[in-house]
């Protein structure tokens, strides 16, 4: 179990939280426009405690803040999203996007250096040619590990609103950036164009009755791509139909029960993060209650539905008045698709085992931060009767809300930013989830 967290500025709110494909590093964003990137340690048989341990690997600014004069509007440097592409070579790469703008940043390990030239000094200044008098080999000598971050590419001009999310193609050449109203498609190597592949703005912007809020690729169908709305419905999409995908191949919707409806009804069916499951067969949803998994066979309803805080329904009125109501929560599946995450209120966040239906509630806590430290299952209260341990909804602490979660793709590893601090915590005893 780690915990990161320095003293606290609003720029160093963690906004958004990634594995890389084979768990090794893992990379946050912040309010700031800082990625950092932690490596796993290699396992040591002399520190069997230290095993899996992750550290700071590199730290680079990854977006500054810029001034749209066109709109007289500020663009954030916080990073909405970070993607990892897939390992071609010895360096690793990923893409990182605030508002508008999306960079390709490519990560490279030096531990030599050239010693020796002909033409320049050991500080790379050009030589006076008369002083060169006989040719030399430049050498290879060892030097202390530095980490490398250049940026490949900038893919600018392709927003007009905001990007919410951003997804590499499974055919590790193509990947997609979506906003508000439009899905763009981009070439890794083509930074001047995008092909806008969805279009959902209405002619008369005051017909506007839904907006796109995530989208993901199949991870193994590198025509299939799916894209979720603030009226809670999820359309899957094939390329192979046609160029602009404004016409989707299926679309999933749980039709309302009218005896829940409410005020709030369509604010908390919005969905705010959507997941392919690994095997490609299943996909997760997140709303404001709930988290969904649905077959991509059907489409009348999930097949499962979890919910990760219902006591908070009386108290919609409230989490309305401070705008709680609209916080974005993600979702995670764990490696072999039997275990969903999620985040909550109070630091708390919630797992479901879709095998034995039961779920648990634990908390990103300093408390829980102590190496080793085994994490308790917490319980929320509603009525007057209360066990020791439990918290009652109305002590329940709504500034401190877990909203970007990670789990590592093979290992029982699972990465939490609870405001300012990334906790990482870790399952060495059996496969369990808790």
């Amino acid at each position: 179990m780690s915990v990161f967290s320095h003293f606290f500025s609003p720029a160093d709110i963690i906004s958004t939280v990634e594995f890389n494909h084979t768990g090794e590093l893992l990379a946050t964003g912040d309010k700031g426009g800082r990625v950092v990137i932690f490596q796993r340690e290699p396992e040591s048989k002399n520190e069997p405690y230290n095993q899996g341990e992750y550290n700071v690997y590199s730290t680079f600014q990854s977006h500054e803040p810029e001034f749209d004069y066109l709109k007289s509007l500020e663009i954030e440097e916080k990073i909405n999203k970070i993607k990892w592409l897939p390992q071609q070579n010895a360096a690793h790469s990923l893409l990182s996007t605030n508002d508008k703008t999306i960079k390709l940043w490519k990560i490279t390990e030096r531990d030599k250096r050239p010693e020796g030239y002909n033409l320049k000094d050991e500080e790379g200044k050009l030589k006076d040619l008369s002083t060169v008098t006989s040719l030399q080999v430049p050498v290879l000598k060892p030097m202390d590990l530095m980490v490398e971050v250049t940026p490949r590419r900038i893919f600018a001009n392709g927003h007009t609103y905001h990007v919410n999310s951003i997804s590499v193609n499974s055919d590790c050449e193509t990947y997609m950036s979506a906003d508000d109203l439009r899905i763009n498609l981009w070439h890794l190597a083509i930074t001047d164009r995008s092909f806008n592949i969805v279009d959902i703005k209405p002619a008369n912007m005051e017909d506007l009755t839904e907006v796109i809020t995530a989208s993901e690729f199949h991870p193994h169908h590198c025509n299939l791509f799916v894209y979720s709305s603030s009226k809670g419905s999820l359309r899957l999409c094939d390329m192979r139909a046609s160029a602009l995908c404004d016409k989707h191949s299926k679309l999933y919707e749980e039709p309302e029960d009218p005896s829940n409806r409410s005020f709030f009804s369509e604010i908390i069916s919005s969905v705010s993060d959507v997941k392919f499951s690994h095997s490609g067969r299943y996909m997760l949803t997140r709303d404001y209650l709930t988290v969904k998994v649905w077959d991509l066979n059907m489409e009348t309803k999930p097949v499962e539905t979890y919910q990760v805080h219902d006591y908070l329904r009386s108290k919609l009125c409230s989490l309305y008045e401070n705008d709680c109501i609209f916080d974005k929560f993600e979702c995670a599946w764990n490696g072999s698709d039997s275990v969903i995450m999620t985040g909550a209120y109070n630091n708390f966040f919630r797992m479901f085992d879709r095998n034995t239906k039961r779920d648990v509630t634990l908390e990103a806590s300093r408390e829980s931060s102590k190496p080793r430290a085994i994490l308790k299952p917490r319980r929320v209260c509603v009525g007057g009767k209360r066990r020791k341990d439990d918290i009652s909804v109305d002590s329940l602490d709504f500034m401190k809300k877990i909203l970007h979660t990670a789990w590592h793709p093979t290992e029982n590893i699972i990465a939490i930013a609870a405001t300012n601090n990334l906790y990482i915590f870790q399952d060495k005893v059996n496969s369990e989830m808790h």
